[in-house]
Parts: structure tokens; C-alpha cells; sequence
């Protein structure tokens, strides 16, 4: 009976309720990735650019492929095709999460690269295409553009990065 009862009113939370911040994380970058997108597609045209600093310009892009427009001059089969790898990669971080949801930087990194990945995902099953809008330069040479989604992802590799690094330093 004392055990019982002891579990009954543990404090300990179950791991499912240990998800939720990280799913926190996600929805909030898929929340201002989408909101930035849909901003961007009613002050813009396609291809129209605005100059902000020397370096910097706001242009409207689409992009049918993945990173640096891989694939963007295929006849369409690559929207279900990265489609489905970001429903597997959103599907399989959840599973990490759960399992890791006490490691914060490592849930943080992950956290971040699903909100991405399923901002992304938003964009192909909605349009056939990824809005970008972001595009750095220095002199003639262009950085292809990108999002908030695409940025979300590669602060998420940084943090994993870093996250194993550091855990290898301390072995």
C-alpha cells in the first residue's frame, strides 16, 4: 500500500509532459517562419528584391529543391520526396526528444531543426515550393536565399555541434 501510495503522489512528471517545451520551441518557429513567409508573399512579387544594407536584400524566392536548390530543376517528383524526409526527420526527433528530453542543449538543437523542417514541410504541401526571402552578399557573389525555417535548422546543426563536442570533451 505505501508504494502505492507513494506513486500515486510523486512529482515526478511523466516523459510525455517532459515533450512539451520542446514541442514549444518547434511550434514557435514554425509560428514566426510562417508568419514571415506570408508577410513576405503579400508585400512581394516573385523575384522582386528591396535593398536593406549593402550586404543584405529582401527578395522573394521559391525553391522546389532542397539547401542551395538542389533539385530545383526537376519535373516535381522532389516535393514528395523532401516532403517525406521531413515528416521521417520531425517523426524520428520526436522519438529523440522523448528519449533525451532531459538533455537541453541537445533538445534545444533538436527542437530547432524540427520547427524548421516541418516550416519547410508547410511550404511543399502548400505551394509545391519553399518560400525564401533572405539573401546575404558580398560583392557579386550571391548566398542563395533562405528562410526563417532554414535558418532555425542551421542554428540547430550549430547547437548539435557544439552539444557533441562538448560531450566528447568531457569523456
Amino acid at each position: 500500500m505505501a508504494i502505492k501510495k507513494k506513486q500515486l503522489f510523486s512529482t515526478a512528471r511523466p516523459a510525455s509532459n517532459n515533450l512539451l517545451p520542446w514541442l514549444g520551441i518547434a511550434f514557435i518557429v514554425i509560428l514566426f517562419d510562417q508568419l514571415s513567409k506570408i508577410t513576405m508573399e503579400k508585400l512581394f512579387v516573385y523575384a522582386e528584391e528591396k535593398v536593406i544594407t549593402s550586404f543584405f536584400n529582401l527578395t522573394l524566392g521559391y525553391n522546389k529543391g532542397a539547401a542551395f536548390g538542389f533539385l530545383n530543376n526537376q519535373p516535381g517528383w522532389q516535393r514528395y520526396f523532401f516532403t517525406a524526409i521531413g515528416i521521417a526527420a520531425a517523426t524520428f526527433i520526436i522519438y529523440m526528444l522523448r528519449r533525451h528530453s532531459g538533455q537541453r542543449l541537445f533538445c534545444w538543437a533538436l527542437a530547432l531543426i524540427m520547427g524548421g523542417a516541418i516550416g519547410n514541410v508547410i511550404d511543399r504541401v502548400m505551394y509545391g515550393h519553399v518560400i525564401d526571402f533572405l539573401d546575404f552578399h558580398a560583392n557579386a557573389a550571391h548566398f542563395p536565399a533562405f528562410n526563417l525555417a532554414d535558418s532555425a535548422i542551421f542554428l540547430g546543426a550549430v547547437l548539435f555541434i557544439f552539444d557533441e563536442l562538448r560531450r566528447v570533451n568531457k569523456n
